[in-house]
């Protein structure tokens, strides 16, 4: 497993628990298509071949128009958009060349429904229409793609966490589902949202 960030430290107690044989994390920037690229090029170097990319890096802002900086909506915009495409783009030959592959993309229940003032939730309707774009380009392929959209999750995401939201295993749960399915079932989308969230 390949795990990724931008500060590759958070990563190495991850790589600890789930045993250095087995994983390994490389500091990469979702924003720069060559070290995606770089990326990839380690994870076959150590491991043969990528059955799955998981396009999860993003962040949020404030609600409101008038609300955050230019800068930190550009930043947003790059990470939570061109992340998820840039990954794409660099995992989608690896995929074609080998005949299998899966890709795993984090939209949010933000980009089913627009919330007021968010541009947060412009970026999610994006990663929703990427992603079936993408499954619409790969229909007459073997290549997957799953759509992933949780509610509120008790993450730093939040400058107050949440009460009653759902954990971060819980979304692994619902990923290691759609990956853990035989070869003929695609799980296109996963709406998963604590019990006591309206919307």
């Amino acid at each position: 497993m390949a795990l990724a960030a931008r500060s590759e430290g958070r990563l190495r107690a991850l790589v600890d628990e789930i045993g250095g044989g087995r994983a390994f994390a490389q500091q990469c920037d979702v924003t720069d298509f060559y070290q995606q690229e770089a990326l990839l090029a380690a994870a076959i170097e150590r491991f043969g071949r990528v059955d799955a990319a998981f396009a999860n890096a993003g962040f949020g802002a404030k609600r409101g128009f008038l609300e955050e900086t230019p800068e930190h909506w550009r930043a947003m915009v790059e990470t939570n958009v061109l992340g998820v495409a840039y990954t794409i783009r660099a995992v989608l030959p690896h995929f074609k060349e080998r005949g299998a592959g899966h890709f795993v993309l984090t939209s949010s229940v933000a980009g089913r429904r627009p919330l007021p003032g968010s541009l947060y939730s412009a970026t999610k309707f994006a990663v929703t229409a990427i992603g079936h774009a993408l499954r619409a380009e790969l229909a007459e392929t073997d290549l997957r793609v799953t759509l992933i959209e949780p509610g509120m999750v008790d993450t730093p995401f939040f400058e107050r966490r949440p009460a009653d939201a759902l954990r971060d295993d819980d979304i692994a749960r619902t990923v290691i589902f759609a990956l853990s399915q035989p070869p003929h079932v695609e799980v296109n989308e996963i709406l998963v949202r604590p019990v006591h969230q309206a919307g």
